[in-house]
């Protein structure tokens, strides 16, 4: 049963974040991880009011890029196409916070056609979610968005390698339903916290960016993250992760990091 959501509509550009949207490096800071799913949810509802809303396009790339502080405070979101088309569609999708741009998401859409004959090379499905013991992922992380977090991982996490479910019984936007894909998307920025290499209250990782690549559209309620974390010897990491639902792999997502003693 939902227990509430991660934002709340004010009207029809603009949301409000619930204390469930607090970050894990400064509770009064947005996680970025339901606010990716924000930009998203705001990509369906601008595709969903065209004339022709059913192109036959479908999300298969998005590129985040986080341009400053995330605040707790009302998010503006605007969405335009930055190159239509019949098969292949570039969207951008931008969060404002009080008046200034704090995330550019880039939306790929390309046309969706039968190549089952052809499928291959995925990752296979991972030990599923309902044999997997919960973990306190708020034993490591404060915020309002960790503790509102379901965390399966399949085994220990270890420093810098975790695979690990997650799920939320919390809606994304009140009031609003979200695809399946705004959902997914909501958990994924998750994967840099879930295979620290080192304390957070030791040391500074955030990451400037989330890149996904999905040669599958996810089904549902669990994101499965299989996650690698490297750190280089002049202060940049990278956080690389397998996208898994119930059924097996359905993409890959990047993030780069600033890493910083505190």
């Amino acid at each position: 049963m939902n227990t509430g959501s991660y934002f709340e509509p004010i009207d029809e550009h603009r949301y409000k974040p619930t204390a469930h949207a607090s970050g894990a490096w400064d509770v009064d800071e947005q996680h970025f991880s339901p606010l990716g799913g924000l930009l998203v949810h705001a990509v369906d509802r601008h595709l969903a009011e065209r004339e022709r809303p059913d192109d036959g396009l479908v999300i298969s790339r998005i590129g985040f890029d986080i341009l400053g502080r995330l605040a707790l405070d009302e998010v503006e979101v605007r969405v335009e196409s930055l190159r239509p088309g019949r098969t292949i569609e570039l969207l951008e999708a931008v969060a404002l916070i009080a008046g200034r741009p704090v995330v550019r998401a880039r939306v790929w859409r390309l046309a969706a056609s039968d190549t089952a004959a052809v499928e291959g090379g995925a990752a296979g499905p991972l030990t599923p979610p309902e044999q997997v013991a919960p973990w306190e992922m708020k034993s490591v992380w404060p915020g309002g968005y960790i503790a509102s977090i379901d965390v399966r991982p399949l085994a220990p996490p270890q420093p810098g390698r975790t695979t690990a479910w997650i799920s939320t019984p919390l809606d994304l936007v009140a009031g609003q339903p979200s695809s399946a894909l705004a959902s997914y998307v909501a958990l994924v920025d998750t994967a840099n916290g879930i295979a620290v290499r080192r304390s957070p209250t030791e040391w500074m990782f955030p990451n400037v960016d989330l890149t996904l690549h999905l040669h599958r559209q996810p089904v549902g309620r669990w994101t499965g993250l299989d996650t690698t974390v490297t750190f280089g010897p002049t202060g940049q990491g990278v956080t690389s992760t397998v996208l898994h639902d119930v059924k097996g792999a359905i993409g890959h997502a990047q993030q780069i990091l600033t890493v910083r003693p505190l």
